[in-house]
């Protein structure tokens, strides 16, 4: 028997067992233990939930998201109910079950929870969330899955997890970075900091950009937050500042008159208008030309 059968036995085991016992107790253990298992599961046998509110998905996006997904899989596991034999009913993750299926993936992994549990997979998953061995975005996939199932907001999650609010939040707003930037956190490629810095830009292509660029020049997680600085700031560096006033037709006048009067000089001049012509001579000699120069 392959891996896959075994799995799929497996699951099918711990569902049945999960139906047959009336002690809360082992139910609760049998619960704790389906909360932490991902199956893999064809998305035919996923039947949309009907009380789904959202109808509508815009189709770029569908399509960018089942570009990346083609190229690095799925992160973030689909939750579904099961609803017996092997047909299982969307919970959360439709966007992402429509990509696969865009995708063309014919298994896609999935959390199954069971009806009416909705009190132990509650504490199953925080209990879960408190490990040490998890990455940002097992994490963020934990806190996401506590605020779907078991309809929690952001302020009544940090609460559970004992978290600041702005720390659930910045971890949550990790699985909107596309699946290879999430892939490259969970095998350690990048941390948290590099991630959440990452997830603040909001230009997909700019994104991807610094994102190789922190990987190509092993950046810290303090000069990729001035790289993204110096993307999304105006480029000050080729344009005289304001207060100089310096035009290339002012500069022109300065090498004019430099000419005429034989010294260096100086034009300052802000962006009103007021200014100073500045005449630079190094002896009585120079000085004297100057004043000659002016007379004449």
């Amino acid at each position: 028997m392959n891996k896959k059968n075994e799995v799929g036995k497996g699951l099918r085991s711990l569902l049945s067992n999960i139906e047959k016992t009336n002690n809360p107790l082992e139910r609760g253990i049998l619960v704790k233990e389906l909360s932490n298992r991902i199956a893999m599961i064809s998305p035919k046998d996923i039947e949309v939930n009907p009380f789904q509110p959202r109808t509508e998905f815009d189709t770029d996006q569908l399509n960018d998201l089942a570009t990346s997904i083609r190229n690095s899989g799925l992160i973030q596991p689909i939750t579904v109910r099961s609803v017996g034999g092997n047909k299982y009913q969307l919970i959360s993750g439709e966007r992402r079950l429509r990509a696969s299926k865009l995708a063309g993936l014919t298994e896609i992994p999935a959390y199954v929870r069971v009806a009416n549990d909705e009190q132990m997979l509650e504490m199953a998953l925080v209990e879960n969330i408190q490990r040490a061995d998890l990455n940002a975005i097992e994490i963020a996939i934990s806190y996401q899955r506590l605020m779907e199932e078991c309809n929690l907001t952001h302020e009544t999650l940090s609460e559970r997890v004992g978290k600041n609010r702005s720390t659930v939040t910045n971890y949550v707003r990790l699985l909107k970075l596309p699946p290879m930037i999430q892939n490259s956190v969970k095998i350690s490629e990048l941390s948290m900091g590099h991630a959440r810095a990452l997830a603040g830009v909001e230009d997909l292509s700019l994104q991807l950009k610094v994102y190789k660029q922190v990987l190509e020049q092993t950046l810290s997680v303090r000069a990729l937050e001035k790289l993204i600085q110096s993307y999304q700031e105006p480029n000050t560096k080729e344009t005289p500042k304001p207060l100089d006033g310096i035009t290339p037709e002012i500069q022109k006048l300065e090498t004019e008159i430099s000419a005429i009067l034989g010294v260096k000089i100086d034009i300052k001049r802000n962006t009103k208008g007021a200014g100073s012509l500045v005449l630079s001579f190094n002896n009585d000699n120079e000085f004297n030309q100057i004043l000659e120069a002016l007379r004449n």
